[in-house]
């Protein structure tokens, strides 16, 4: 059984410190749900600083939206921090597949860095697993499986998550499968990466990282699903989901479509 409401009062108690090496085009929008769901964002790049902030920080969130050699040496030495300092790290892969900086970036953070969740959508997973993948810029045009999840834990080391019109996540024993959420996301600018905010706020407090990416999954996609009902379009449809984030309660997770296996 998953406490989803526990483990969201422990963040709203503690407001863990959530470092994020976040893309310029979504740090806005990273940082107001983090703050959403009760937990304290940082957005700090700056390689002269990240090592001090990722060992201080409560969890890690490195996301590769915006890449050049000075985001990936910042990436690369925050990691390492949070990782000597059993800071937890979630790794969003963005448009791994698209390119091969993109693609080589990942494997070498997923080889140097002890990475707790490799999360991203069925494109950028597909092909780091290897499998041939629909990719148009950063968006994926193609739906993974749980096999690819399972794959990938069972490679890396990492809990996989793979988002999509369903979620599907592995620790290489144990799978989860949610079903939340609605399609107006896709027209959220960096929905996913926002999600990951929200996966790591929880892997702050709870260190079975397929639970905490399952809660994570769980209060995004409800909260989005609550507010598209009350939206007009995208914009609106982002600015109730971060009020719905806040205004999360016990019974909202009653809404919870999980399948768990093992």
């Amino acid at each position: 059984m998953i406490n989803y409401w526990d483990d969201l009062e422990i963040i709203r108690r503690r407001r863990p410190l959530i470092h994020h090496l976040m893309n310029y085009v979504v740090m806005n929008d990273a940082a107001n749900v983090t703050l959403a769901v009760g937990a304290s964002p940082i957005m700090a790049h700056a390689r002269e600083e990240v090592e001090e902030l990722a060992a201080k920080a409560d969890a890690l969130y490195i996301n590769i939206g915006t890449l050049d050699d000075k985001w990936i040496e910042s990436f690369l030495l925050a990691g390492k921090a949070a990782s000597r300092n059993n800071v937890p790290v979630l790794l969003d892969p963005v448009g791994a597949g698209a390119t091969k900086l993109r693609t080589e970036t990942v494997l070498r953070i997923l080889d140097e860095v002890e990475v707790s969740v490799l999360k991203g959508n069925g494109g950028e997973m597909m092909a780091l697993a290897g499998v041939a993948s629909m990719i148009k810029g950063v968006d994926s045009l193609g739906e993974a499986s749980l096999e690819i999840a399972e794959k990938l834990a069972r490679e890396y080391g990492v809990t996989a998550v793979i988002t999509g019109p369903r979620d599907y996540v592995s620790d290489g024993r144990r799978d989860a499968i949610v079903s939340n959420g609605t399609p107006m996301l896709q027209y959220i600018t960096g929905s996913g990466c926002m999600v990951g905010s929200v996966i790591a706020s929880f892997m702050a407090v709870n260190r079975d990282f397929l639970v905490a990416s399952v809660e994570g999954l769980v209060t995004f996609e409800v909260a989005a699903e609550k507010a598209v009902g009350r939206s007009y379009g995208p914009a609106s449809l982002k600015v109730n989901l971060i009020d719905e984030l806040y205004n999360m309660k016990p019974g909202d997770y009653e809404l919870a479509k999980v399948e768990l296996k093992g």
